[in-house]
């Protein structure tokens, strides 16, 4: 257990990080890890049928990525749109801030927009002449760390198969490497929750108490909770498909799981104990970054260090568009 930053930070050579995905999305890599005994497995993602009984579940989030990058006519004022507060208003992040006053107004996705404040934690509350015209005009808010601007192949795979709610700013990543088919012979149900600002933004403190999480909203259905009490009571276990799965999950009160709609700001770390997921399929995540920390909690944060070692060793593909890792 550590409440110390540098404590969550590793070595990652710069070749190591993938500013494109596979091929095909069942192509990438699979690091298998058993928390109980420390092995690891090197598998790919096909295998992953194979970990699964007829009695397990996966849980996946089904929200889906607007193009909500921006720009003004000029092509040098950027806005990230991050919540829609109804249909002309949104909060925003822009680069750069100091152009972005109250008051000033940008020509910007077929209409104009205004600031009307700017917000304690630097965003923009942003007011449009009438609706912007995202698919026409916005791009798909692929991470900093790509160091490339988006184009038409992030349109389809900067987003999940199965992506029906509309709301996110960042792809829930664990969910790229499945298909069409290879999920519908898996049993599955889907949560909603919306990926906001927090995962553009690093932990700046040192002192890990003193970070403060984003509050990012969800939607976990009747339907959904029925299945997994059935799958429990069936002796099942609960795979979530990433952590942003896992955050609407472990956000509900122990016990059987009820229907839910509100938001989190939870903050899983060691020594966190899990309620409700069994195991995690989730990418190779940042240094330093509330992920790590939450996959830390889940097999302890030497193992997970030990296992990104190894896959720094391997040569497996990191972050958004990398491999990924499943933690029995």
């Amino acid at each position: 257990m550590s409440d110390r930053l540098a404590d969550y930070l590793y070595e990652l050579p710069a070749k190591l990080v993938a500013n494109r995905p596979a091929k095909r999305r069942e192509d990438s890599r699979m690091l298998v890890l058993d928390r109980k005994s420390g092995a690891i497995e090197h598998r790919r993602f096909l295998d992953l049928p194979g970990y699964l009984s007829p009695r397990d579940l996966l849980v996946l989030n089904d929200s889906k990525v607007i193009p909500a990058r921006l720009f003004d006519t000029t092509g040098k004022l950027e806005i990230l749109l991050l919540e829609k507060q109804n249909e002309r208003e949104w909060t925003a992040l822009v680069n750069p801030g100091k152009k972005m006053r109250p008051g000033h107004v940008v020509e910007t996705a077929g209409t104009s927009a205004k600031v009307l404040e700017i917000l304690e934690d630097g965003t923009r509350r942003i007011e449009f002449a009438s609706a912007p015209d995202l698919e026409h005009y916005g791009t798909m808010p692929i991470p900093p760390y790509f160091n490339r601007k988006a184009d038409e192949e992030d349109r389809e795979r900067y987003q999940t198969v199965y992506a029906s709610e509309e709301g996110s700013v960042a792809a829930p990543t664990a969910g790229l490497h499945f298909s069409k088919e290879l999920l519908s012979r898996l049993p599955h149900t889907f949560v909603t929750l919306h990926v906001g600002v927090g995962t553009f933004r690093p932990v700046k403190t040192e002192d890990l108490t003193q970070h403060l999480m984003h509050k990012e909203h969800y939607t976990l259905a009747e339907a959904t909770t029925r299945v997994i009490t059935e799958a429990k009571e069936m002796g099942g276990r609960i795979f979530a498909v990433g952590t942003t799965t896992a955050r609407v999950l472990e956000s509900q009160p122990p016990g059987t799981l009820t229907p839910s709609i509100g938001s989190t700001e939870i903050f899983i770390r060691p020594p966190y104990q899990f309620r409700h997921i069994d195991s995690l399929l989730t990418n190779f995540h940042l240094p330093g970054s509330t992920l790590l920390m939450l996959v830390s909690a889940m097999a302890g944060r030497e193992l997970i260090l030990s296992a990104y070692a190894e896959a720094v060793k391997e040569e497996y593909r990191f972050f958004s568009y990398g491999d990924c890792m499943l933690i029995l």
